[in-house]
């Protein structure tokens, strides 16, 4: 790491999309606070992390990163945080099982609560307002109040996120993920639906499997493997602030890491390489990732690479692709070609929602399926044709039965997305969509191998 980083060394770069806060004094206070506080991860959780990215790199292993496009701190309950891991365990279990290799599993929780805007403000029933820029930010309701920037969100956000990582710990390593209770993770669905019908047979395989083991000899019970798994946090470092309050130097090392998440990324509007998030980013120890569009450059994404992770460190640095369905094949390959005969060690993974979000006739903001799936289709085979490996997948998904993005399997319409629209920012996958999705996607990696 440069020896002139210092946590605060952004501050004398450009950090695009910060709030506005009103009171200085006020913020000072709140990040005073939040730097007072236990880290929410460890350095050492973030190191297994990277060793575990490492072997996606190198082709030996996939990502699943997954959850929330924006966490609420009004639908904040155990049965939400269960439910969401229940269908990334399930997910998991399919592309492991129908791959081969391990899946790292690696949430958007924990910690997903701000979102960069496009404009500074928005039009609700015909009246401008401040945009929403997530819940550790203002508020959603449609009120010029409600949008004020406060920081007291800001504290907020760190407790809602202690109480989300201590639950996810107790499920992962408490018995909710034991492979012998593999049908325990059924919802209601399975039973109902085509996609859930596949996973039941998926999960009686596994316990089949599990009880040649045993009539073989092997004691599954000592194999903490089969009956815990390890489930890491990410969120977009957006707000430098907070970010900066919880980083923390490792007593081990010495080495700085920012203890709000294991993993952080910058997003494709923040990316810019004289810019504060990737000033931040450069010199904390963790995993990082950058989304990148479909209008950057081979220049760019190189410079990016050696800024990033110069000492090319494998499973440093995960490079996001959201090109949109149409643009894969035109916009990709070129970086993959580039990045490989650099030498540089990327996980790459594809974010199938972002650039095919859309605005139905109804008004509301979504994405189709077939569209998600084409993005992720088109991704593998452009790695396919450039001898590398599709290394994961980057989702937007809540266990709910939402109706925010159409299609799949159950063929929501436009006219049924307002029975269960319910993201604070964007249209997300259900349980179904989202298992639907894992199949699709097994089968595409199981033929790139």
């Amino acid at each position: 790491m440069n020896a002139r980083w210092t946590p605060s060394s952004w501050q004398s770069s450009v950090a695009a999309q910060q709030p506005k806060w009103p009171d200085q004094n006020e913020l000072e206070h709140s990040l005073k606070q939040i730097a007072s506080y236990p880290p929410l991860v460890f350095a050492g959780e973030a190191r297994s992390l990277l060793a575990a990215l490492g072997q996606v790199a190198s082709g030996n292993a996939f990502l699943l990163q997954a959850g929330d496009c924006a966490e609420s701190f009004e639908e904040f309950t155990a049965v939400n945080i269960r439910e969401k891991l229940r269908v990334i365990l399930q997910m998991a279990l399919v592309l492991t099982y129908s791959t081969g290799v391990p899946v790292v599993k690696v949430g958007r929780i924990a910690g997903q609560f701000a979102k960069p805007r496009s404009s500074d403000t928005e039009t609700i029933g015909g009246v401008e307002l401040p945009s929403f820029r997530g819940h550790m930010v203002n508020d959603p309701a449609p009120h010029d109040e409600s949008r004020v920037p406060n920081p007291q969100r800001l504290v907020q956000a760190y407790h809602q996120s202690a109480s989300t990582l201590n639950l996810l710990r107790a499920f992962t390593k408490g018995g909710f993920a034991d492979l012998n209770r593999v049908h325990a993770w059924n919802q209601e669905f399975v039973t109902t639906s085509a996609e859930g019908l596949r996973y039941e047979q998926v999960a009686g395989e596994v316990e089949r499997a599990l009880a040649f083991m045993r009539a073989c000899g092997v004691d599954t019970e000592i194999h903490s493997a089969l009956h815990q798994v390890d489930f890491y946090t990410s969120h977009e470092a957006l707000l430098l602030g907070y970010e900066e309050a919880l980083t923390r130097q490792d007593s081990l090392t010495g080495n700085w890491y920012d203890c709000s998440a294991h993993m952080l990324w910058i997003g494709d509007r923040t990316r810019q390489l004289d810019g504060a998030h990737v000033e931040f980013l450069r010199g904390v120890g963790n995993p990082i990732g950058c989304k990148i569009g479909p209008n950057t450059t081979t220049d760019f994404v190189l410079s990016l690479c050696e800024t990033l992770n110069p000492a090319r460190v494998p499973g440093r640095l995960t490079l996001i692709s959201r090109m949109g369905a149409d643009k894969v094949e035109q916009g990709l390959r070129p970086l993959i070609r580039a990045v490989r005969d650099a030498g540089h060690p990327v996980v790459w993974a594809c974010d199938p929602m972002h650039a095919n979000t859309f605005t139905a006739s109804n008004g509301r903001k979504t994405r189709h399926f077939d569209d998600i799936i084409r993005e992720i289709t088109s991704f593998v085979l452009a790695h396919r044709a450039e001898k590398t490996w599709p290394g994961g997948i980057h989702i937007e998904l809540t266990g709910d039965n939402v109706t925010e993005c159409l299609g799949g399997a159950e063929s929501v319409s436009q006219e049924d997305l307002d029975t269960r629209y319910e993201t604070v920012c964007d249209p997300r996958l259900n349980a179904r969509q989202s298992l639907d999705l894992a199949f699709r996607v097994a089968e595409l990696v199981r033929a790139a191998k």
